[in-house]
């Protein structure tokens, strides 16, 4: 059989298997043992084991359930309403200044935790009350928690660079210096919209959220730095050339463990043992993933599929741009279905070779893949976000939710393009601390 339509056929079996509701992972295995048995015989199964193991071989894997539980026990304690509750202290005399705490406090924890629903949680049980009481539109106040949530699975340490660097063999260390600037980029972009939603709208006068002394706005920092200096001392370890994303990753999740038992008193064993148990749960479903992606990759690539498709795609005369644009409109559609893993693990090994044919640069083209998994964190059907603050503020439709999410999914499809015309937003400081790739 051409391996074309091979590829369509696998395509069309495994959106079948995934909407059946079989899990990511099970999922890929049956449509990868289905194929396998089909066109390569019984004896192909027995490589099975051997690859869905191998592919956990890796010592990079080991920084994903650290930095995972890094991020769980700061979503463990109050770390995210007291983010929120300084920067609401500091930047309450800036006109529309909660809205902008909240979508800076969005961005601070999303760095600190690495996940979006944990950031929305945080955020969202503090930020949304409070901006609905003091006038903001429901719209806004959900949309901008959903929307900043986004932001953890950008800006580093991110779980998802992590993935990505190991499916397609890329630095970790330039994937988290390329999210730093697009990550600063989108939360701009979101205050700029924010901004301009609360004045057009004229409920402007009531954003005040009144003063606070310089003792007041003081007194909350010690409990919001020790989180911050782990962050930036976890990137000078990894960046100074002093430990390993891995060792770095392990040193950040003690420090973390030790901080919230320290100033949040997180002592009660049975509170330490949820996030512990949490954290595995999370880190044995990416591992599972992982491990079932590198038996799919295998299975694509043992029956010519890969091959295939990225020769197909060489010989189409078509401008490279417009070949970016439908790969775009591939991550979008497949983001609006599938959580951000589970579509770089899929789609990076058939993509990086026709990204790289086409002379585009995979550090740059990986912030641009991220921002379309964002897009589909805020989009139906099946938009986590947007679920995730519906439970937070039930009394919000998902309608009024969504209405207020779609004008920063307008904000990330401005960001992909300013991306597209200027690539050193994303390139120029992993250039600039590691060096030019040749």
């Amino acid at each position: 059989m051409d391996p074309l339509v091979l590829g369509a056929l696998v395509a069309f079996f495994t959106i079948f298997v995934l909407f059946s509701g079989v899990s990511v992972a099970l999922g890929l295995l049956i449509v990868s043992a289905g194929f396998l048995i089909v066109f390569d015989g019984m004896r192909s199964l027995e490589l099975m084991p051997e690859i869905l193991f191998g592919k956990l071989d890796n010592f990079a894997l080991l920084s994903i359930p650290m930095f995972i539980i890094m991020g769980a026990s700061i979503a463990s304690t109050r770390a995210g309403a007291d983010l929120y509750e300084a920067l609401e202290r500091w930047l309450t005399r800036v006109p529309g200044g909660l809205v902008v705490s909240n979508l800076g406090a969005c961005a601070l924890f999303s760095a600190m935790s690495g996940s979006s629903p944990a950031t929305c949680a945080a955020i969202g049980k503090m930020g949304i009350p409070e901006m609905r009481k003091r006038g903001y539109p429901d719209a806004v106040a959900a949309g901008s928690i959903a929307a900043g949530g986004t932001l953890g699975i950008l800006i580093p340490p991110s779980v998802t660079m992590i993935v990505y660097g190991i499916a397609t063999e890329t630095s970790i260390g330039r994937l988290f210096l390329a999210g730093v600037f697009p990550g600063l980029l989108l939360v701009g972009l979101f205050m700029a919209w924010s901004l301009y939603s609360t004045w057009r709208s004229g409920d402007a006068t009531v954003l005040s959220s009144g003063s606070y002394t310089w003792r007041e706005k003081f007194e909350i920092l010690p409990r919001v730095l020790p989180f911050l200096g782990i962050i930036f001392g976890v990137l000078y370890a990894m960046y100074g050339g002093i430990a390993t994303p891995s060792e770095t990753a392990a040193v950040g999740a003690l420090m973390c463990l030790l901080i919230a038992m320290i100033i949040y008193k997180l002592w009660n064993p049975r509170d330490l043992w949820v996030v512990l148990r949490d954290s595995t749960k999370e880190s044995v479903m990416i591992l599972f993933i992982i491990a079932a992606a590198g038996v799919f990759s295998y299975m694509l690539s043992s029956l010519f599929i890969t091959q295939a498709i990225a020769e197909w795609i060489g010989t189409l005369d078509v401008n490279r741009w417009v070949l970016m644009g439908a790969i775009n409109v591939f991550l979008l559609i497949a983001g609006f279905f599938l959580p951000p893993v589970a579509v770089i693990l899929m789609a990076a090994p058939i993509l990086l070779p026709i990204i790289t044919t086409a002379g585009f640069d995979p550090i740059w083209f990986a912030v641009v893949l991220t921002i379309n998994m964002e897009i589909g964190l805020i989009s139906p059907p099946v938009g986590l976000n947007l679920y995730v603050i519906n439970g937070i503020a039930p009394d919000i439709s998902l309608k009024t939710i969504l209405k207020g999410s779609l004008p920063f999914v307008a904000c990330m499809i401005i960001a992909i393009i300013l991306l597209c015309l200027f690539p050193g937003i994303a390139t120029w400081l992993p250039d600039a601390v590691m060096g030019a790739t040749k």
